[in-house]
């Protein structure tokens, strides 16, 4: 039966993802972000308002059946203090206007980035969280405002996503791709045998409308169901596109401390989270995401690693012509050392 949900952060990457699949199962939606962007359709109803504005929030709240809340600052933002105003203050936020207008299911978009670098694979339901960095910290803590919320009467589910991937993704994605279209090579840490899950971007959508109907608290961390190596994706992606790429090892000590230092000095616009897990191996264990939501993930990663690449290809031009307020995920990494670095690897 067709509900109002309401999408926060529904202008940015999987944000409009879900708003479609949302409308292709015929329900009602509404936006709630910082910026309305030009794709998102005439039927959905947008409000303009930051997540930390409470009252602006609990209005968004009105007479809505399910909450989305995929408000997140990304560690590509690099500002500690709006992790914490964002993805905790703006959570509890929501919660409290969930609560408050009746909203009968909120599903939350935390983040792997909670487990830190777990000390086994695949992260399972008994494995702690135990983050790094900052934005895992707070992305924690919005966890357990959502924990302190169940406790208060509003029923909330909790998706832990890997890293998203798909058609329109972009970011740091976008620079790999970018290296890979120009016929530099990519690196690795290493041998780049650390094995690394991703989420296509539609089989976290589905994931999220699958838990909107299951009633009850739960938390699920949703990852593809075939993956490898960092190499073996990487180098899938590179034999596709055939420009001269190849995927190269460096080594992994020194390599994570220069991302470090161009990352801390404004160089790079690499975060704490991408120089601790570039070389490390992280996975989840689907069964209970695959067992009680029926949630099959249908993408492996050299798929939508593939795919994501592709459409970059046929929307680069435009892409590059753009100027708009997108979040970060949907916006073209403008970085010249990293396009130094590109060229630099074609030497390797």
């Amino acid at each position: 039966m067709p509900e109002r949900h309401l999408v926060t952060g529904g202008s940015g990457y999987a944000g409009s993802v879900l708003v479609r699949h949302l409308r292709e199962a015929g329900h009602v939606v509404r936006v709630l972000d910082l910026c309305d962007v030009d794709d998102r359709p005439a039927d959905v109803e947008f409000v303009g308002a930051d997540i930390r504005d409470a009252g602006a929030v609990r209005r968004a709240c009105v007479d809505v059946d399910v909450v989305h809340h995929n408000v997140a600052l990304v560690p590509l933002a690099k500002d500690r203090d709006a992790f914490w105003t964002v993805n905790r203050d703006g959570t509890r936020n929501l919660l409290d206007a969930a609560l408050r207008e009746g909203v009968r299911k909120v599903v939350h978009t935390s983040s792997s980035a909670v487990f830190g670098v777990p000390d086994r694979f695949p992260v399972d339901d008994a494995t702690p969280p135990r983050p790094r960095e900052d934005y895992g910290r707070a992305k924690l803590a919005a966890e357990e405002e959502c924990a302190n919320s169940v406790a208060r009467g509003l029923d909330v589910t909790i998706l832990r996503p890997r890293t998203l991937l798909g058609h329109g993704r972009l970011g740091i994605m976008q620079v790999v791709f970018e290296w890979v279209r120009t016929g530099c090579n990519v690196p690795v840490l290493g041998g780049g045998g650390n094995v690394y899950q991703f989420l296509h971007v539609d089989d976290f959508a589905a994931a999220s409308v699958r838990a909107a109907t299951r009633p009850g608290p739960r938390t699920y961390n949703v990852g593809a169901a075939r993956f490898g190596s960092m190499r073996e994706t990487l180098d899938a992606l590179v034999r596709h596109a055939g420009t001269g790429s190849r995927v190269v090892s460096l080594p992994r000590r020194p390599t994570e401390f220069a991302m470090k230092l161009t990352g801390w000095l404004g160089l790079s616009p690499l975060g704490p989270y991408h120089w601790l897990m570039y070389g490390e191996s992280m996975a989840f264990d689907l069964i209970r995401a695959r067992g009680e939501l029926d949630w099959d993930p249908r993408y492996s990663n050299e798929e939508m690693f593939i795919e994501s690449y592709d459409w970059y290809l046929a929307h680069r031009e435009a892409l590059m012509r753009s100027t708009g307020t997108a979040s970060h995920h949907r916006t073209v990494v403008r970085s010249r050392l990293l396009g130094w670095v590109g060229r630099g690897m074609r030497w390797l």
